[in-house]
């Protein structure tokens, strides 16, 4: 066994233990405790969970990686999952807080005043988190693969056993907490090989200032580095404008941005608070831990981009660093020595290029690759580990909540008895757990290329049904329900034609106006917004107890106050 398979073993066990161990701890005892943690979560802890839930496997694992080959278009994740997220805290979390509800389906039948309202929601919400789970279980396998030397599936499957644990045991409650456990671990994990990366190649300890800065063996200043290192290679400059369209960076933006901000189980977080003001205030919390990992990533991935060009481009095979062969076994990174002069080649020109990237391990390979301590190594996996299985557990209650609360409790069986609707929703974690394996193990795409599709499905169905529904009396239940399903019917069929049916056509040359899968989301919500208004004019009005109630959820009166109800 080497030192980081040993060092691994150590941290990933002292911290799966931590989790089960808060787990059996705050186990629920209740609905209120598995749905929203008895709404008794400190703002500081809850932002914690909510920097967890939000951060996952694609921000910590693949953002930093898609920048690292993206460039400055990588951005467009950077800028969309932070505006989103901004976008949440200041027009949705407040007022749906101030609402009382368990979850998302629940705000909407009762907007809506519709049973098939609410069971369109719960639809939308399961297809949604499905999608988005898959990329946190593959994320889960790829570290598996890598720092423990188990197949990607074998990984998956210890995954899925570890959040089974924790998720349906304790609920929200034990999710919340065993979150704000894994945001310390992840943030911690990203930031020290980051500090060490940048005193190391600059001299400066703050990642964010060493990535403006020169470095220090005379080379110049990194980025100046990282462009003549890339374009030297036939690639573009790394700061220029990369392949793709502008349209199709605002649209993939925008889907990002507005499909956070409509993600059920960032959105549930926010009634674990007891107040509303405690909403807004872990709102803010939220931000400041998630703007910690984010404002580093794109040091990460230029520290990343350029240890990887200069130690192993153009060095003969045989005296490849340990790293490169460590991922090799993995299948992740490959060689295949095409004019046969055993010099690894990496070239923009395909006829060319001799090596193959999976951008999924750029952060994880990142230490290895500056040499850093076997430790630093072994804690970045545990910090992989963390982002994944905190969000894969949120993903999962949503789902749990959506079947046992949503369906069976208010559609099916509305006599169903808090004792059963709690075997319920663990009956569903259960299942959901294995269906997300199973989607771990076979994915339609790289882990952020997954959840980008997940935000794009979340900005077509829920955004346009939230945001009308509190801001707007007029939208009635015609308008929502036909705005839901036109939204994202039109969004999966566009994802799942190029992704599935026709993969060979998936290029701008085939895409609607140029926008490629991750981006569609944008016109799939713009089609929910006009069907929603133009029904709704042709319609009759809401009731006009409805639109009372959604006068008083706008109005801040009592905000400081208990708001369980209306």
């Amino acid at each position: 066994m080497s030192n980081i398979e040993l060092w691994t073993w150590i941290i990933v066990g002292i911290t799966f233990a931590l989790y089960i161990g808060i787990a059996i701890w705050s186990r629920a005892k209740s609905t209120g405790d598995f749905y929203v943690a008895a709404k008794s979560v400190h703002p500081i802890a809850n932002g914690m969970a909510t920097g967890a839930d939000w951060m996952s496997a694609a921000s910590f694992i693949s953002m930093a990686g898609i920048i690292a080959f993206m460039g400055r278009d990588g951005a467009m994740y950077l800028m969309g999952w932070t505006g989103g997220y901004v976008l949440l805290a200041m027009l949705l979390a407040p007022y749906l807080r101030k609402f009382g509800k368990f979850t998302v389906p629940d705000f909407v039948a009762e907007r809506y005043y519709s049973k098939t309202a609410r069971v369109v929601a719960v639809l939308c919400a399961i297809f949604v988190s499905f999608t988005y789970v898959a990329g946190q279980m593959r994320g889960v396998g790829i570290v598996f693969s890598r720092f423990l030397e188990v197949p990607i599936n074998t990984g998956v499957i210890i995954g899925m056993a570890i959040v089974f644990m924790y998720a349906v045991l304790g609920g929200m409650k034990g999710i919340t907490y065993t979150q704000v456990a894994q945001y310390c671990v992840l943030i911690f994990a990203y930031l020290i090989p980051a500090i060490f990366i940048s005193i190391q190649m600059t001299g400066n300890p703050v990642p964010q200032l060493g990535f403006g800065s020169e470095l220090s063996d005379g080379g110049g200043y990194l980025l100046d580095k990282l462009d003549g290192l890339s374009t030297e290679l036939g690639f573009a400059a790394y700061t220029g404008r990369g392949s793709k369209s502008m349209i199709d960076v605002f649209m993939i933006t925008v889907a990002l941005m507005v499909g956070t901000a409509g993600l059920p189980h960032v959105i549930i977080r926010f009634y674990t608070v007891p107040r509303v003001r405690d909403a807004r205030s872990s709102a803010g919390w939220a931000l400041l831990f998630i703007a910690l990992l984010y404002t580093t990533a794109p040091a990460v991935a230029a520290f990343a981009r350029t240890n990887m060009l200069q130690t192993i481009n153009d060095k003969p095979y045989t005296e490849a660093p340990s790293w490169f062969s460590n991922w090799e076994k993995t299948g992740l990174l490959g060689w295949e020595d095409k004019n046969d002069d055993g010099i690894i080649q990496y070239r923009a020109d395909t006829a060319v290029n001799e090596l193959s990237v999976d951008r999924d391990i750029m952060v994880l390979a990142n230490p290895e690759i500056a040499q850093l301590p076997d430790w630093v190594v072994a804690l970045v996996a545990a910090g992989g580990l963390a982002a994944a299985l905190s969000t894969a557990a949120g993903l999962l209650l949503v789902i749990s909540t959506s079947v046992a609360h949503d369906l069976i409790k208010n559609v099916i069986a509305p006599k169903t008895t808090e004792k059963r609707e709690l075997l319920y929703a663990r009956i569903g974690a259960g299942f959901a757990v294995v269906l997300a394996g199973i989607l771990g193990i076979y994915p339609p795409g790289f882990v952020a290329q997954v959840v980008a599709f997940a935000f794009g499905l979340a900005a077509a169905s829920f955004f346009p049904a939230i945001i009308l529904g509190i801001f707007s009396r007029k939208i009635n239940k015609e308008g929502a329900l036909s705005g839901m399903i036109v939204g994202i019917i039109f969004t999966a069929a566009y994802i799942i034609y190029f992704k599935f049916i026709s993969p060979e056509s998936n290029n701008a040359e085939n895409w609607l106006w140029g926008i490629s899968p991750e981006g569609i989301g944008t016109i799939g919500m713009a089609l929910n917004f006009i069907i929603s208004i133009v029904v709704s004019r042709f319609t009759p009005a809401p009731p006009e107890e409805i639109q009372t109630l959604i006068q008083n959820i706008r109005i801040p009166r009592g905000a400081g106050e208990s708001a369980g109800t209306h």
